[in-house]
């Protein structure tokens, strides 16, 4: 769908008819309120801005579209605001009149601050600030989805510190989410974002995301991979021959085997650590072995003491035991925010480095998650009626937590810390004016996205 008057709430429809007489200006803004974590990485404009807003939007066809649509709707036509959609197609060659700010793609920015403004550039249009709300709160996805994965992120780099190397800390996390999203918009979204954070992926959404919106030509990387498919094929009686196959057929480089297809205890002693040791020892590269089933900190130790005592390991200057180099583990199931901790921290207890193990997360990578993660919101904080500018704001007794920001604002930096503060405030507004009247005005690189979102140690 890229009728942008389909694009959003039904009750916006009737909105245009229900502001002050003589409104001349909405002036709406954009926050996390909070939520899981006390930062969130702002990520994903940048694609609804190009995708959905930037060039000529509104032709006749897609009015007459929108009205027909509206008038079964509804059950009737009146409803409609053609007059306005009719004048946008006309005065200003059916590019959009608003105005959004934001902060720079990539910017930590900690909870209940502005992260968007957006408000109209014609009078005429104050109706449309809030119409494009629907479409525009949807960046919660990227931004959430970065986020979880930096969080993710900084447990895997403290167990490094403490227990291993922590320049490998790229590839500890890869992407197994494509699967398990809504859609393929989805998958290429929350793809990317994780790639802000990280360089492993199988969501291949992800790659052609990050190249046609943010202008990198390959942002994450793979390598030959099982599954349970061209394992089980073999049947139950050949599954040596299986991973014997998967030797033979990536014969140098990093192969991943999954290896619980029936036996996990069975495949590590017996057909890795003994039958297919001296294949996997001679390798030029490394054997990863996926368990995929199971409790995932019981299991990950026994097979973790099985490879050890069949490959061998070194203690590092850390003092903690890293697998021989020809084998390494990854655990795909069961992966997310609050399971990772529990199992970096059974193999530290058993005296095992996360060097030896990197985690693959679907669902709880891409999924699991949802708007109110970080409690994200869209208001409107301004409008000028008849030339007089006034302050907007909801503040329900219920509910403080749903208090809004009122008036016009911007973000700065003070006393080292981002903070949101009213417009006339001193200090540099962070801010940046990325879209006015159908046109992309600043566009960031996945690499300032990235050197934006690194975690600083």
């Amino acid at each position: 769908m890229k009728n942008i008057i389909l694009l959003t709430d039904s009750y916006k429809v009737s909105h245009h008819k229900q502001y002050p007489p003589k409104t001349e200006t909405v002036y709406s803004y954009y926050e996390s309120r909070g939520g899981r974590w006390r930062d969130v990485v702002f990520f994903g404009l940048q694609y609804y801005l190009k995708h959905y807003l930037e060039g000529r939007k509104v032709f006749t066809d897609l009015i007459e579209e929108a009205g027909h649509i509206f008038a079964h709707h509804f059950g009737n036509g009146l409803l409609f605001n053609r007059e306005g959609w009719e004048y946008i197609r006309d005065r200003h060659m059916g590019m959009l009149p608003v105005s959004i700010r934001a902060v720079p793609e990539g910017l930590v920015v900690p909870n209940n601050n502005v992260l968007i403004t957006i408000e109209n550039t014609d009078p005429r249009c104050f109706w449309l600030t809030n119409y494009l709300e629907t479409l525009l709160v949807q960046v919660w996805y990227g931004c959430t989805v970065a986020t979880q994965s930096r969080e993710m992120k900084k447990i895997i780099l403290a167990n490094l510190e403490q227990t291993g190397d922590p320049t490998g800390v790229g590839f500890k996390l890869h992407d197994f989410g494509f699967r398990g999203v809504s859609s393929v918009e989805t998958a290429g979204v929350g793809g990317a974002a994780h790639l802000v954070n990280f360089l492993g992926t199988d969501t291949m959404a992800g790659l052609t995301f990050a190249r046609d919106y943010y202008g990198c030509p390959m942002a994450g990387f793979s390598i030959p991979a099982a599954e349970h498919s061209t394992i089980t094929s073999w049947g139950k009686d050949h599954e040596r021959d299986a991973f014997a196959n998967m030797l033979d057929q990536f014969p140098e480089g990093l192969v991943a085997v999954v290896s619980d297809s029936f036996n996990i205890f069975q495949a590590c002693e017996q057909y890795w650590g003994q039958d297919l040791r001296e294949r996997v020892l001679s390798r030029h590269g490394t054997v990863v072995i996926r368990p995929d089933s199971g409790e995932p900190a019981t299991v990950l130790s026994t097979v973790l003491d099985t490879l050890g005592a069949a490959f061998g390991y070194e203690l590092n200057n850390k003092g903690y035991k890293v697998l021989n180099p020809h084998v390494r583990i990854i655990q795909g199931d069961g992966i997310d925010f609050d399971t990772l901790t529990g199992i970096l921290q059974a193999m530290k207890a058993r005296g095992w480095s996360g060097d030896n193990i990197a985690f693959g997360s679907g669902g709880g990578l891409l999924q699991k998650l949802n708007r109110d993660t970080l409690k994200f919101a869209f208001k409107c904080a301004s409008v000028t009626v008849n030339g007089q500018q006034r302050d907007v704001y909801k503040q329900p007794v219920t509910d403080f937590g749903k208090v809004s920001k009122a008036g016009r604002m911007k973000l700065v930096r003070a006393d080292g810390q981002v903070q949101t503060v009213p417009a006339d405030a001193p200090g540099d507004d962070l801010l940046v004016e990325v879209f006015r009247d159908g046109k992309v005005l600043r566009e960031w690189t996945f690499d300032d996205v990235r050197e934006r979102a690194k975690i600083i140690q």
